[in-house]
């Protein structure tokens, strides 16, 4: 018996390339667990198929000879799983505890570092307020919430989005110094897991100091959900990119005064989408929002949510955007945030699921969510924008401002 016998790779990303005029199977792990990665020849295809804990090395071989009419012998293959294995890219134990070592690695650090400093913004605290100020000063000026309960931020890079950004933050601007402590609930692009909920007990750091994370808020959370559910996909927060670029916008509205923060990563509602379901009746929602409230009570609360709209175009698997496609995509987000502005989040919901989420609404998650804690009151539109997502102009990326 092999020791890669039902072997398991973990969650890849899988994808044809070529080196040096040579076809072969890029790997790499989107979640950065493993900083390596691996070129397979094409051969070993439909072993990394059946690498699913369910296939010995014998019925690899069947399979690559059924499939394909190639004879790999068992060195070969376990050659390859063993140079996978040294990588990280196999799901057993050794794999469970280099896990544990970079959750410990994470959970002990003094705070989580932002990761897209120096490349989407500037690192010196200085430079960024300059930054900042830039987009500030672009956009018309906007008459400062005296009262309110939230705001929809997008997370696209600044260089695109940085006037919405900076009319949404803008409006907000009172309520984000009056704050006494704010929930962040931002899209998890790493996510594999539907409809997730993950919070993290890391405090998260920006170009203007710490914002530190109220424990016991999570600590209500995680009592909602259970300890397992609430930090399966907790690593996620190390890349992911939603809540620090929210947080960035937060601090500098603050004059980098600290605020307690609570942040959550949001999983994909697509499931409720292809099942038919609706997340109103999903408990763990329910659960969590009242837990947060409980906890929180008698305390001026601002509730946040990162997001963008839709995804259009070749960037995204889809057909080229024409100038007229273009002028529609506006409409149809309009279309689609006026139940969000009545303070309807099931409405809201109801029409990402009646387009089937063709257009790839990666706010969806986090809106809803935060509509739900802020208890659906309606919303204003502050900032509406089409980025181009590819160097033909054929793809955007629709983005927009709400407060509440």
């Amino acid at each position: 018996m092999s020791k890669y016998d039902y072997a398991k790779l973990r969650y890849l990303n899988v994808q044809p390339t070529n080196h040096e005029g040579h076809p072969l199977i890029f790997l790499n792990d989107p979640l950065e667990l493993s900083p390596h990665y691996a070129l397979v020849p094409p051969q070993f295809g439909i072993v990394l198929a059946t690498c699913d804990g369910e296939h010995t090395i014998s019925d690899m071989q069947r399979e690559t000879i059924a499939y394909t009419g190639i004879l790999l012998s068992e060195t070969d293959i376990n050659y390859i799983l063993a140079e996978l294995d040294k990588v990280f890219f196999l799901d057993n134990e050794r794999f469970a505890q280099e896990q544990i070592n970079i959750v410990n690695k994470y959970r002990s650090a003094p705070s989580r570092p932002p990761t897209h400093v120096g490349v989407t913004y500037p690192a010196d605290p200085n430079e960024l307020c300059k930054y900042f100020q830039k987009f500030v000063d672009r956009v018309s000026p906007v008459e400062e919430l005296e009262t309110g309960n939230g705001l929809f931020s997008p997370h696209i890079d600044y260089s695109r989005g940085g006037e919405v950004y900076a009319e949404v933050w803008q409006r907000a601007r009172k309520l984000v110094r009056e704050a006494e402590c704010i929930i962040v609930f931002g899209t998890d692009h790493y996510g594999i897991l539907f409809g997730q909920i993950t919070p993290t007990r890391q405090s998260y750091a920006t170009p203007f100091g710490v914002l530190p994370t109220e424990q016991t808020v999570v600590d209500a959370i995680v009592a909602a959900i259970g300890e397992k559910t609430a930090f399966e996909e907790e690593l996620n927060h190390r890349h992911e990119h939603s809540i620090e670029l929210a947080l960035n916008w937060l601090h500098f509205m603050r004059d980098g005064e600290p605020c307690p923060i609570v942040p959550i990563l949001c999983g994909s509602f697509s499931h409720f989408i292809l099942e038919g379901n609706s997340p109103a009746k999903d408990k763990r929602f329910q659960n969590v929002v009242n837990a947060i409230k409980e906890a929180t009570t008698g305390r001026k609360i601002l509730t946040v949510a990162s997001g963008d709209l839709a995804h259009i175009g070749p960037a995204f698997h889809g057909e080229h955007v024409s100038l007229a496609e273009k002028m529609k995509l506006k409409e149809i987000d309009e279309a689609m945030l006026k139940p969000v502005l009545q303070g309807d989040s099931d409405g809201f919901f109801e029409f990402i699921r009646h387009e089937e989420d063709k257009r790839n609404v990666c706010g969806t998650a986090p809106l809803y969510l935060a509509m739900k804690l802020m208890g659906d009151v309606p919303g204003q539109m502050a900032g509406y924008d089409r980025c181009v997502a590819d160097e033909k102009g054929q793809s955007f990326v629709s983005v927009c401002g709400l407060t509440f």
